[in-house]
C-alpha cells in the first residue's frame, strides 16, 4: 500500500536506516544523489505502520526505486518499551529444584537504604509461572544429579493447558555445562511446538545466577512479540518492493541479522541510542577529539555516553525499567554487551509538574507521540519540555519536524502556566525557563555521576549533540559541565539513524571459565577462544559473507577476593605459558586507569572471556568537505528568552541547509533545519567546519 508508483524511478544503489523511538520515527536514505531524511510521529500501538509509511514517503520524495535499496538497517525501542510497560508474552520459567525464587530474591540488598517505602522491581515471571525440575550440575560442569526427563515431559503437559506463550530455561551452572538445558529445551520444543524457548546458556553463558535468570526471562518475555514484529516488517518491505536484507542494530553498537535478532531480541534493548554513540565516535575521529561526551536527547529520553580515544566504553550489563528515581539496583538487570551509557527521562516530551515542596519536577513520565506535548494540539494537556522550549521562542512552530507537526504556541503557554506558573505564582516565561533549567541540570548531574562511576572527568571534553531536542539544550548543558566546545552534525535530529549506516556487522560471544593466573593454562584459553571465534563467525557471515573481519579479545578480571570484575583487552594471538604474567600486567594497567592505583601482593583471576568479531571499518570513507569563507544569509530575527540573564534577546535566524563551510555566526542565533533547531546561546560563537558540522565555542574559552 506504500508502493511508489506513477513515474520512472532513478536506478541507483541506496541504503535505508530507520530508528523507531518513543516519540518519533526517523528515516534516513543514502543514495547517489546524497542523503535525505524524514521524521514522523511513531505509531505506538503498531510501530511498523510509521516505519513503512516513512520508508514509502522518503522513496517517493527522492525518486529512488524500491528495488534499488541494497540494505535496510533498523533500531527500535520496542523491546525496551515492552519491558518497561510489562506488555510482553505470558512467560514461564523452568529452573533447578529449590531455586525458582532466585529471580525474586535478587541481590538481597536495598538500593535505597533508608526509604521505608522502597519498592523492588517485580520479576517478569510471577511465582505461579515459575517451575522447577530435579537436576543439578556442579560449578566445574560435572553432573551431580541427572535431569529428570519424565518431570520435564509432565511439566509440558501442565503448561499446554495454561496458555503459556514463551518459556525461559535457567538451570544452575549451565554456563559451564549446558547439557541439561539443551535436553529440556528439546523436550519442550517437541511437546509444545508453538511455544518459543529461551536457554540461559544461549542468551547469557556467564556466572551469577540471578543476572542470567533475569536476562533469560527478559529474552523470553519479548521474543514472541519481536519475532512477530520483525516478520511483519519483512512482509511490509516486500510489499513496497524492497528485497534487500534487513539488519537490526544491537546494544553493543553492531548490527546483526533478523534471524539472530528474533532469537536474541534482548540484545536490541538499547539499539537506537547505540547508533547515536557510533555517530559521535566518527565525529570525534574526524575532528581529532580524543575525549568526547555524546549527548543524545530525543522526544522521550536523553542518553549520555563517554567516548575516549574514539571508542565508547562497552559494558557487560545494564538495567532497564528502573522504578525509583533511576537509582542503580531498582531495575531489571540484563547481562548483554552494550555501549555503556546513562539514560534518563529527560526528552522533549518529558512532563513537568510541581511537587508538594513547590519544586519543579521534570520526567521521567513522557507524553510520547500520543497525545504528545500540549503544543502538538493532539489532546495533550500536560506541560512538557517541548512546550517550554516553544514558549521560550526556541522553536519555529511551522517548521517543527519538517512541518509534519504544526506547533500551537498558545496551547504550550497555557499548559506551562496552568501546571507550573500558576502553582508557583510566576510569569509564563519564568515557568518555562524553570522547566528548561531543571531538565538541563538533570542531564548535567547524570553526566557528572556517569563520569565519576567510570573514573573519568569532564575537563577538556567536547560535547557532541544530536537528537531532536539536544541542539536546543547543548549550549546550556555545556556551560553547566564546564565544556567549551559543542559539535552538532548536519541532520542532528536523525543522528542515531545516520549512525546505523556507519555501524559494523558484529557479534560478541562470552564464556565464563574461572582461571587463576598463577595456574594459567594457555591451551585451555586458546581452545575457548577458538570455540567463540567459530560461533561469532557463523553469525557475522550471515550478513557479511565476503567481508574482512576484525577480531577483538578480552577478559573480565579481578583481584582474588574481590566481588566484581573489570574489562581488560588484550592482543589477538595464540597464547603461551608466559602470557599469564602479561595478562596480569594488562589487568594492572586497566585497574590503575579506573581506580588510580593497583593493589600489591594480590593474585589476579579471570572469570569470563570475551570475543567479538565485526566487519572492518578502517577503510570506510568519511565526508571530507571543503573549508573556506562563507557569509551566511540571515533569514529573519526572533525573540528568544535567555535563561542565563532572565531577559528576552533578539536572535538571528538562519536556514541550516544554506550554511556553507567557513560560515561564522555569533550568538544568540537559531540555525533551523527540518529535523531540529540549534540554539547558539548568548556567549557562544558558531562556525561551520569542513565536515558541515556546527562547532559552537564559548567566548570565555576563545579568549
Amino acid at each position: 500500500m506504500f508502493a511508489v508508483e506513477g513515474r520512472e524511478k532513478m536506478k541507483q544503489a541506496a541504503r535505508l536506516s530507520i530508528d523507531v523511538g518513543g516519540t518519533f520515527t526517523d528515516v534516513v536514505l543514502e543514495h547517489l544523489g546524497g542523503q535525505d531524511c524524514f521524521k514522523l510521529l511513531t505509531t505506538p500501538d503498531a510501530p511498523e505502520i510509521a516505519f513503512l509509511q516513512g520508508v514509502g514517503t522518503i522513496l517517493e520524495r527522492t525518486d529512488v526505486a524500491a528495488e534499488d535499496v541494497d540494505l535496510v538497517i533498523h533500531g527500535t525501542t520496542l523491546a525496551t518499551n515492552a519491558l518497561i510497560e510489562r506488555k510482553g508474552a505470558q512467560t514461564a520459567l523452568l529452573t533447578t529444584d529449590g531455586f525458582r525464587d532466585s529471580i525474586e530474591i535478587a541481590y538481597e540488598h536495598r538500593f535505597e537504604q533508608y526509604d521505608l517505602y522502597m519498592e523492588r522491581p517485580q520479576p517478569l515471571v510471577t511465582r505461579d509461572w515459575r517451575f522447577s525440575v530435579p537436576e543439578r550440575i556442579a560449578a566445574d560442569g560435572s553432573v551431580l544429579l541427572a535431569l529428570d526427563e519424565v518431570a520435564v515431559w509432565s511439566l509440558a503437559d501442565d503448561l499446554r493447558a495454561t496458555g503459556v506463550e514463551s518459556i525461559a530455561i535457567c538451570f544452575l551452572h549451565s554456563y559451564v555445562n549446558p547439557a541439561h538445558e539443551i535436553r529440556a529445551g528439546e523436550i519442550l520444543v517437541q511437546a509444545l511446538p508453538d511455544i518459543t524457548i529461551t536457554l540461559s546458556s544461549d542468551v547469557c553463558p556467564e556466572i551469577r545466577e540471578y543476572d542470567r535468570m533475569s536476562t533469560a526471562s527478559a529474552n523470553a518475555y519479548v521474543q514472541p512479540m519481536m519475532a512477530t514484529y520483525l516478520n511483519r516488517l519483512e512482509k511490509g518491505l516486500l510489499e513496497i518492493g524492497i528485497t534487500s536484507p534487513l539488519l537490526l542494530m544491537m546494544s553493543s553498537g553492531g548490527v546483526t541479522t533478523v534471524e539472530t535478532a528474533a532469537a536474541l531480541p534482548i540484545r536490541l534493548v538499547e539499539s537506537g541510542p547505540a547508533g547515536g554513540a557510533i555517530l559521535a565516535c566518527d565525529i570525534a575521529r574526524e575532528n581529532d577529539l580524543d575525549r568526547v561526551l555524546s549527548f543524545d536527547m530525543g522526544g522521550t529520553t536523553a542518553k549520555i555516553t563517554l567516548i575516549d580515544d574514539f571508542e565508547p566504553h562497552i559494558a557487560r550489563s545494564l538495567e532497564v525499567a528502573r522504578m525509583h528515581r533511576f537509582l542503580k539496583g531498582s531495575g531489571l538487570p540484563l547481562r548483554i554487551p552494550a555501549i555503556d551509557m546513562v539514560e534518563i527521562g529527560a526528552g522533549g516530551g518529558s512532563i513537568a509538574s510541581v511537587d508538594t515542596m513547590q519544586r519543579i519536577q521534570v520526567g521521567p513520565e513522557s507524553a510520547g507521540s500520543v497525545p504528545g506535548p500540549a503544543c502538538y494540539g493532539n489532546g495533550g494537556e500536560d506541560a512538557t519540555v517541548t512546550d517550554a522550549d516553544t514558549v521560550l521562542g526556541w522553536i519555529e512552530p511551522s517548521r517543527f519536524a519538517g512541518g509534519q507537526v504544526k506547533l500551537e504556541p498558545e496551547r504550550a503557554g497555557r499548559a506551562v502556566e496552568q501546571h507550573i506558573g500558576g502553582p508557583l505564582a510566576i510569569e509564563r516565561k519564568f515557568a518555562a525557563a524553570g522547566i528548561s533549567e531543571i531538565v538541563d541540570e538533570h542531564m548535567a548531574n547524570a553526566a557528572r555521576v556517569h563520569a565519576i562511576e567510570n573514573g573519568k572527568n569532564m575537563v577538556g571534553r567536547a560535547l557532541v549533540a544530536f537528537g531532536g531536542a539536544a541542539p536546543l539544550h547543548a549550549a546550556r548543558l555545556a556551560e553547566k559541565l564546564g565544556i567549551d566546545t559543542v559539535l552538532v552534525p548536519h541532520r542532528a535530529g536523525v543522528g542515531s539513524a545516520i549512525g546505523f549506516l556507519r555501524a559494523q556487522i558484529s557479534y560478541e560471544v562470552v564464556r565464563t571459565r574461572y582461571m587463576d593466573l598463577h595456574a594459567f593454562d594457555p591451551d585451555l584459553v586458546n581452545e575457548i577462544f577458538a570455540e567463540m571465534q567459530k560461533e561469532a563467525e557463523a553469525v557475522v557471515r550471515l550478513g557479511a559473507p565476503d567481508e574482512t573481519l576484525v577480531e577483538q579479545r578480552g577478559a573480565f578480571m579481578r583481584y582474588r577476593g574481590q566481588g566484581h570484575e573489570i574489562m581488560v583487552k588484550f592482543p589477538v594471538k595464540t597464547l603461551e605459558t608466559n602470557d599469564g604474567g602479561a595478562m596480569s600486567d594488562w589487568f594492572g594497567d586497566a585497574y590503575k586507569a579506573l581506580f588510580g592505583r593497583t593493589i600489591p601482593n594480590l593474585g589476579v583471576e579471570v572469570l569470563t572471556w570475551t570475543l567479538s568479531l565485526s566487519t572492518d571499518r578502517s577503510s570506510l570513507e568519511t565526508n571530507v568537505g571543503q573549508g573556506g569563507d562563507h557569509v551566511p544569509e540571515i533569514e529573519g530575527q526572533r525573540n528568544v528568552f535567555d535563561p542565563a540573564t532572565g531577559t528576552w534577546v533578539s536572535a538571528n535566524v538562519f536556514s541550516r541547509n544554506n550554511l556553507q563551510p567557513g560560515a561564522q555566526i555569533a550568538g544568540p542565533a537559531l540555525l533551523v533545519e527540518d529535523e531540529t533547531t540549534t540554539l547558539v546561546a548568548n556567549g557562544f560563537n558558531a562556525t561551520i567546519n569542513r565536515w558541515d558540522q556546527i562547532v559552537m565555542t564559548r567566548e570565555i574559552a576563545a579568549k
